[in-house]
């Protein structure tokens, strides 16, 4: 509400320093009566606070009668004021009439009465009903996920025409950036690569042979380890520290961009962010994660030969004669087949999450942290889904 006038020091215009609100109390038998007059605003209620506290303190009455006959402007503040009186004399059981309010300070009074009310509902403790907060949770996961598939779709479909520098128009592929993610994203994993599959191939191996030396067959190791690890841990493993390292290092790039406008700056200038940020990415990961998994093939391999060796006495030349009669090539493609689409699921993933990032660094972390376990959890049913299919065509 805009009120024209001179103020003084206080902020108080001139026309209402002549009219400060004023409360006349008047008291005949059981009816207490009040009278109000002057300007009631925001600006002025500061003057009439503490009266109006001492009425509602005061006692021994069983009518409360509010004339507001005489007030010459009243705001929302105001309103507030005479609504928090008429409250604290109802809880005292005292009944409450109103005379002399115009038209527009009847409805004024009326909905800041609802508004507060609303708050005082809103404030009570309800019992929560868990069946519906579980289906309004299930709900709230269906339609983020539907916002998720869209995204991802989108970025999908902009990768698979090209990498679209321009909008609106194809551009040569930034051979440089792809380079440098593979880099970064493929050499630059092999030694954790290395190690961890390593590892896990003579972990495999050991618990393997101590298993099937209760039943002599100590040799049948070879086969343990060559095909699980070639059709299914290899890539698999591959995969979930590609998504640990790479994945959340691509939600971060995108994200921290995001957060500075860089993103927004790229719209501008007219570069399509798909294309300049997240096509490069994808790219490098197509082309790395293959690469990784056959290193890590032959680091599983390399640990199951030792730990057969020094465990079940198993020779590296036994153990490559037995592992040429226990594998083939199906073996070896049946997991290779299965990189490039965990490496898409990986990149897409990371990147819808990192263009949902807003502006605070906490939104950066929980980013980070939803791409990592989105990532693993679709790339393990992914390759569930492929077990499933292989089964089914006698791959």
């Amino acid at each position: 509400m805009l009120t024209i006038g001179k103020r003084d020091a206080s902020g108080t215009t001139a026309r209402e320093a002549d009219h400060e609100p004023r409360v006349a109390i008047g008291e005949e038998g059981d009816v207490l009566g009040c009278a109000f007059s002057g300007v009631w605003t925001t600006r002025t209620v500061a003057l009439i606070d503490g009266q109006m506290r001492d009425v509602e303190k005061r006692s021994g009455f069983k009518t409360l009668a509010l004339d507001l006959s005489h007030i010459e402007k009243i705001d929302t503040a105001g309103a507030w004021l005479i609504d928090r009186l008429i409250e604290a004399s109802r809880k005292k059981g005292i009944e409450t009439t109103l005379q002399g309010q115009s038209n527009a300070a009847a409805i004024l009074l009326d909905a800041v009465s609802d508004a507060v009310q609303r708050d005082r509902d809103s404030g009570r403790d309800q019992t929560p009903n868990i069946v519906l907060r579980m289906l309004e949770a299930v709900g709230r996961r269906v339609y983020e996920m539907r916002d998720d598939f869209l995204a991802s779709m989108n970025i999908l479909g902009a990768t698979i025409r090209g990498s679209q520098m321009k909008l609106g128009r194809g551009h040569g592929v930034n051979l440089a950036a792809i380079f440098n993610q593979i880099d970064r994203m493929g050499v630059g994993a092999i030694p954790v690569v290395v190690l961890m599959s390593a590892i896990v191939g003579a972990i495999v191996a050991q618990q393997g042979a101590y298993q099937l030396s209760y039943f002599g067959a100590d040799i049948f190791v070879v086969d343990l380890v060559g095909v699980l690890i070639l059709r299914e841990l290899g890539v698999l493993m591959t995969a979930i520290m590609i998504a640990g390292r790479s994945g959340s290092a691509i939600t971060a790039e995108i994200g921290s961009m995001k957060m500075r406008e860089e993103v927004d700056a790229l719209k501008v200038i007219g570069l399509n962010p798909i294309g300049v940020l997240v096509f490069p990415r994808l790219v490098a990961l197509v082309i790395a994660l293959p690469c990784l998994t056959i290193i890590a093939n032959f680091a599983a391999l390399g640990g199951g030969i030792f730990a057969a060796w020094l465990y079940s006495g198993i020779a590296p030349a036994a153990f490559l004669d037995r592992l040429r009669v226990a594998i083939d090539l199906s073996t070896i493609f049946a997991g290779l087949i299965k990189a490039p689409f965990m490496a898409m699921i990986i990149g897409i993933i990371a990147s819808v999450e990192g263009m949902k990032v807003g502006g605070s660094a906490e939104s950066l972390g929980r980013q980070v942290t939803a791409s990592v376990v989105k990532s693993i959890f679709v790339v393990i049913i992914l390759d569930g889904l492929f077990a499933i299919f292989y089964a089914s065509i006698g791959f």
